[in-house]
């Protein structure tokens, strides 16, 4: 019998930890097998998380370095990357801007009590500094030695080395093929070891959601509709009035001249949730209905399919500060810079990733202290905001052939 999707099983995991949360929640959790069972759900839940950290920093590394590097093979089209990436940069900066602003004036999950994070509340340091001594105090962490960070999981440090070293390799061509092509073998062995966690998934969240819902008001869950309506509303925004507008102010062209020749695009990427399975579709409709030109929409589309990824930067921002509000934690400045850097690095990192959003969002947590453990939280609903994030993803990469056309013409 042929088993459903990954991400039907993560929600049948979901569902079966929420029933069996809300059961020991009932009968009370003092008991022999209520304890023991909850023991094993920490057991297990720990695990899978442990899991995610351990090939966190490897796959990172490797992706952002193939990504970038990659781009030499379009050294010939220097002015069209260059315009691509400011493009890609901006939007996405655009993007998380709005989310972030949005989560900080709503502050979805505030007011709550989770125990379950106690000891990462304890263990959370919030430091507020002046904005010289920030910028200081930022750059210093940085730049510092690549093998210290990867030893230490500096996950800042090792996005910027793996910038680094990716322009390294496109600057170098040929020269540097061999080690370009041992990165490339390094991120495959380490994808492939990202799907036999992935295997676990189902049970690693069903785990994390029984000790969470046993152990918890399961008035707490109520809150992600607020946190969904907020991210909801944010990406909604992004897609019919942020990159619309882009559009029009460097092209002229209207939003539903744009919408009506990228519809086949973004009905598609809502019905898969994968940029990547609709990038046929998005290809065809920006050649035949958009009429971009093939060499540009060729460049474009696919390394946008890769890197541009507005969807998913502005919902992993925003979840952070969620998170930071479940917990009862306020981000300084300088944490809340953090996040949004790493949100716009891990987005680069995350594409061609089997289930990327959850190991990204642990980076994005992870860099300013929060718990890892709280993308318990986010999954059940992860799916369904998947379809607004991945239709916004596709029409930025649209959006961004036609003003790369038009600037570069």
């Amino acid at each position: 019998m042929k088993l459903p999707s990954l991400n039907i099983q993560i929600l049948l995991g979901a569902a079966f930890g929420v029933l069996v949360g809300l059961l020991f929640q009932n009968t009370g959790t003092a008991g022999t097998v209520a304890s023991g069972s909850l023991y094993t759900a920490g057991l297990i839940g720990t695990l899978f998380i442990d899991l995610l950290k351990m090939i966190l920093i490897p796959l990172v590394f490797c992706s952002i370095v193939v990504g970038i590097a990659n781009l030499r093979q379009h050294s010939q089209m220097h002015k069209v990357w260059v315009t691509t990436l400011i493009f890609f940069i901006l939007t996405m900066g655009i993007a998380m801007i709005v989310g972030m602003a949005a989560s900080l004036y709503f502050k979805p999950g505030t007011g709550l009590e989770v125990t379950m994070f106690d000891g990462a509340m304890q263990n959370f340091q919030s430091k507020q500094m002046p904005l010289p001594e920030f910028f200081a105090h930022f750059l210093h962490n940085l730049f510092v030695n690549p093998f210290q960070a990867l030893a230490e999981s500096k996950v800042l440090s090792v996005v910027i080395f793996a910038l680094f070293l990716g322009i390294a390799l496109v600057m170098g061509g040929d020269r540097y093929k061999n080690i370009l092509v041992l990165l490339e073998e390094g991120l495959e062995i380490t994808m492939r070891m990202v799907n036999w966690i992935m295997v676990l998934a189902p049970y690693g969240v069903a785990a994390l959601l029984i000790k969470l819902v046993a152990t918890q008001d399961i008035s707490m869950l109520g809150t992600l509709a607020e946190f969904v309506a907020v991210v909801a509303g944010t990406l909604i925004f992004h897609g019919i009035v942020v990159l619309p507008l882009i559009l029009f102010l460097f092209t002229g062209k209207t939003p539903f001249w744009f919408w009506g020749g990228a519809r086949q695009a973004l009905v598609t990427a809502f019905a898969t949730s994968s940029s990547s399975a609709t990038l046929p579709i998005t290809m065809r409709c920006a050649t035949k209905h958009l009429h971009v030109k093939p060499e540009i929409a060729g460049f474009v589309i696919p390394l946008g399919a890769t890197l541009n990824m507005d969807g998913t930067a502005l919902y992993e921002a925003a979840a952070a500060l969620f998170v930071a509000n479940l917990i009862g934690v306020e981000l300084s400045f300088a944490q809340q810079m953090i996040v949004f850097f790493t949100a716009m690095l891990a987005s680069v990192g995350a594409p061609g990733i089997p289930s990327a959003g959850m190991v990204t969002m642990v980076l994005v947590l992870q860099s300013v202290g929060l718990p890892a453990e709280a993308i318990a939280i986010l999954l059940p609903i992860d799916r369904m905001l998947d379809t607004l994030r991945t239709t916004v993803n596709v029409e930025g990469d649209m959006a961004a052939s036609l003003v790369v056309q038009k600037i570069v013409s």
